[in-house]
């Protein structure tokens, strides 16, 4: 799972990963007999009140993103008014940044370098969200396992394991808080059972006041900041001359979208190379496929992973291909051994 301005981007460029057997058993796994399965009216109830939740109720806290080893904070805030959403993201490690949301409208800014980047970005499930598709969908691949409460940022919480039901996914572990369904955490479990990556609250308060102006506010002022544009143009794969051969299992299309590789001003745009980038979802996760221009510092093929997010980058002809997702290498490997150049 995945919020805005947290993970890695296309140009992540990391060392080799080293991905577990499929065939490996998982502590998950084996303790399946001692959990409740599955897609019973509860475990869809469930799904159902977690997503809503994150999209329908107005909520603050403190974000903590713990992955390979290291941590990232931030203070998010969400609101609602009406059809309208706003939100508001805080980096609190390293460089300043944030990030305002309004709808599809996306702002970041950078402060201290005077630099602001505007661009529209379609509708995914990041956490707190999980469904990127329909309830029946992710119960195609998942099964849902209840594994009783647990408390989390001084909250009781219900826990649940959303298992996969082969190894071209990882496993989820949510903890929803049980008033409002709200997740409160959510882990990405590795074929053995290791956490790969953990989202978290640290404090949060649900059903605070909407303040939605703290977001339309600093949305409208960018006076003094150079101003970035990223225009995505909603395409298909198939019209900009690619297609998969062969599906990959459990996957489907969501979008499919065109934009400059280097957002810049006005003036400086015109003739910047453009990336496409498709996204497949299997109604919990995603995969993306970029397919961008090669270029001369673009050498290094290979695969990389920080926490659950895996990438692999190489080469197809004149073009640099980044496959990226949270799932297992050999489900990317399969996403780029089916990508073919229709022209």
């Amino acid at each position: 799972m995945q919020r805005a301005g947290c993970r890695s981007s296309i140009g992540l460029r990391l060392a080799a990963a080293v991905v577990a057997g499929a065939a490996a058993v998982t502590p998950w796994l084996a303790q399946a007999g001692d959990v409740q399965a599955s897609a019973s009216a509860d475990s869809r109830g469930w799904l159902q009140r977690i997503h809503a939740a994150a999209s329908q109720r107005n909520y603050q806290g403190t974000l903590v993103v713990t992955a390979a080893g290291s941590m990232s904070s931030s203070r998010l805030a969400h609101y609602c008014e009406g059809t309208q959403f706003f939100e508001r993201i805080d980096m609190l490690d390293g460089q300043p940044r944030r990030v305002y949301r309004h709808n599809e409208q996306v702002l970041t800014l950078w402060p201290t370098l005077k630099v602001a980047r505007v661009e529209q970005r379609d509708a995914v499930a990041v956490f707190p969200a999980v469904l990127s598709g329909s309830v029946e969908q992710l119960f195609e691949r998942y099964d849902m396992l209840a594994e009783g409460g647990g408390r989390v940022a001084g909250l009781d919480t219900a826990v649940f394991l959303l298992r996969p039901r082969d190894e071209h996914r990882f496993a989820q572990r949510l903890w929803a808080e049980r008033s409002s369904g709200l997740l409160l955490r959510a882990d990405v479990l590795a074929l053995d059972g290791r956490v790969l990556e953990t989202a978290a609250f640290s404090e949060v308060t649900i059903d605070v006041k909407a303040q939605p102006e703290s977001v339309r506010t600093p949305m409208r002022n960018l006076d003094g900041y150079r101003v970035l544009r990223s225009a995505p143009q909603h395409t298909a794969l198939e019209a900009e001359g690619w297609r998969l051969s062969a599906p990959v299992p459990g996957f489907k299309q969501i979008s499919c979208v065109k934009r400059s590789l280097e957002p810049a001003g006005d003036a400086e745009r015109a003739g910047a190379p453009d990336v496409l980038q498709a996204t497949y979802s299997d109604g919990l996760t995603h995969v993306s496929v970029f397919i961008e221009p090669l270029r001369g510092e673009r050498q290094h093929a290979g695969a990389a992973a920080v926490g659950a997010t895996h990438s692999l980058m190489q080469p197809f002809g004149p073009y640099w291909v980044t496959v990226m997702g949270d799932v297992p290498i050999a489900t990317l490997k399969q996403f780029a051994a089916a990508l073919e150049r229709l022209r």
